[in-house]
């Protein structure tokens, strides 16, 4: 079957996969998709992918490969199926260094080239292409594809050797989990002491303390409404775990702290909003 320059497999059609092939589709790209719940997928083919029967359809006549799978398990499983020669892996899920470098072995293996792209932002940002990309692998590998990724993302950086984009996605995201934490256990403070939050926030606004996050977790924790999110507790808990995982030569205890809130605020709630964290934190009202 003769290979489109212009075909890409797609694995992967999540909260943060799925608009992202959109992305592609919208600037003509022949998109494959697949994801293991098909109902995930199917609202893609009605913009004009064509849905696979599994990864080695949707790879079949495509010579670049994307991965938004859950985690590094699922990303390896799907991947040692596959033949790679001649192909590109991009492989933009958030997974732990060493978890990187083993794919990117396995990948040289099956013949093809490799590169961690993990990202910073959320839903709205894939939906317009304002995603802040990291990126690791051979700077030649990077710069063929580079194309694609602009599509993606409106802030490529360009990081260095297989594993260093990977650490610097757990190095951001560890701070989206710490920063939450204490904006929560702030808030809940100042509630303790009818301190009205309109007046926390003015200060805080005006502070060098203040981080935009905060103003975006507000609503929810004043409302107590956590449905519907852009980045579930339970994708930020696997991450503080990759963190913790990679995190040998340092001192965790804090971390810990915060990963114990989270796995408390995920108690039949892991599907929601991480800043429901805020419950955890408040004694009060926490719920």
């Amino acid at each position: 079957m003769t290979k489109s320059p212009l075909a890409i497999a797609w694995l992967g059609t999540g909260l943060m996969g799925a608009p992202m092939a959109v992305r592609l589709l919208e600037h003509q790209y022949q998109v494959r998709v697949w994801n293991r719940t098909l109902a995930k997928a199917q609202p893609l083919e009605r913009k004009g992918a064509r849905l696979s029967s599994g990864p080695k359809e949707a790879l079949a006549d495509a010579n670049i490969l994307v991965t938004m799978l859950s985690d590094f398990p699922a990303t390896k499983a799907v991947l040692s199926e596959l033949d790679f020669t001649g192909k590109t892996l991009i492989q933009m899920a958030t997974i732990a260094p060493e978890e990187s470098r083993s794919l990117a072995q396995m990948i040289r293996e099956k013949g093809g080239d490799y590169l961690e792209a993990p990202l910073l932002g959320s839903i709205p940002e894939a939906k317009s292409g304002n995603l802040i990309i990291m990126i690791a692998g051979k700077r030649e590998v990077f710069n063929k594809m580079r194309p694609v990724l602009e599509i993606l993302g409106s802030e490529l950086h360009y990081v260095g050797e297989i594993g260093q984009a990977a650490a610097l996605k757990l190095a951001l995201n560890q701070l989206i989990a710490s920063l939450t934490v204490a904006f929560a256990t702030s808030l809940a403070f100042v509630e303790t002491h009818d301190i009205a939050a309109d007046d926390f926030m003015k200060v805080l606004r005006k502070s060098a303390l203040y981080a935009p996050t905060f103003d975006k977790k507000l609503p929810r924790m004043q409302s107590h409404d956590y449905t519907n999110p852009n980045f579930p507790t339970e994708h930020l808990l696997k991450d503080i775990r990759l963190f913790l995982q990679s995190a040998n030569e340092l001192d965790s205890t804090a971390l810990e702290a915060v990963a114990k809130l989270y796995q408390k605020s995920a108690t039949d709630h892991q599907f929601e909003d991480y800043s429901r964290v805020f419950e955890a934190v408040n004694l009060k009202d926490g719920k």
